[in-house]
């Protein structure tokens, strides 16, 4: 097991919060120069961290503790009458892991995803190199699920495969297919693979209660919180 306490970390100066914008965000970073190996990770993920990019990160803000993390644990977990129709609604997509990669296809479904769903975020507009520096990332754990119907890519989940479970870092989709829900259905699908991997859990990210589009995280149930430094079920 890592020794945690011997590890290193950096805060950012306060910036504006992506999510709430009347509040003020400050991050808590690994030392880049720490190895992020998979263990490491792992130990970090059961505190809350999240990976973007290179990076593994924490929110920790001063006046603010909106960020909540949540996880759904896979083995008590299924799905309600909705997420029934949402995963016979894609009985036809075949799912492929592959390592990360740039390609073309990759960037021009996440141009779109993120010019038609997210206009109005800091990821907008979408470039090449946000992207590549995002999402494609040579690491051991890093894997792309590539959702695809009769060899139509229709969504890629970039997902990090864990000692403790996976981490959905992100996933984009075909904005045109709305029908499908295939956002919702990528988390169902790394539920039932995390399951089926014997893993424990589905790191979400962060939930907060006063953002709208955090709000579909709550759908899963059960579902865990990470609160005063532990797990607890939210009821």
């Amino acid at each position: 097991m890592t020794e945690l306490a011997r590890l290193k970390f950096y805060a950012t100066q306060p910036h504006p919060c992506s999510y709430l914008s009347e509040e003020q965000a400050t991050t808590l970073f690994l030392d880049p120069s720490q190895p992020m190996d998979a263990s490491t990770y792992a130990e970090l993920s059961e505190l809350g961290f999240r990976r973007s990019g290179d990076h593994l990160y924490r929110p920790h803000c001063q006046r603010c503790s909106a960020c909540v993390p949540a996880r759904v644990p896979t083995a008590p977990f299924a799905p309600n009458r909705q997420q029934r129709k949402i995963i016979k609604r894609n009985d036809s997509i075949q799912v492929r892991g592959v390592r990360p990669l740039f390609s073309e296809e990759y960037y021009q479904l996440y141009a779109r995803y993120i010019e038609q769903r997210h206009a109005d975020g800091d990821m907008y507009p979408p470039n090449r190199e946000q992207f590549s520096t995002f999402l494609v990332r040579d690491l051991p754990f890093s894997c792309f699920y590539e959702f695809r119907d009769q060899g139509r890519l229709l969504a890629i989940a970039v997902t990090d495969v864990l000692p403790n479970g996976l981490s959905a870092v992100y996933t984009f989709y075909d904005p045109d297919e709305e029908q499908r829900s295939l956002g919702r259905f990528a988390i169902l699908w790394q539920i039932n693979e995390a399951r089926r991997l014997g893993l424990q859990a589905v790191y979400l990210g962060y939930w907060i209660k006063n953002c709208r589009k955090m709000n579909y995280k709550t759908q899963y149930r059960p579902i865990e919180l990470f609160v005063n430094q532990r797990w607890v079920a939210l009821t």
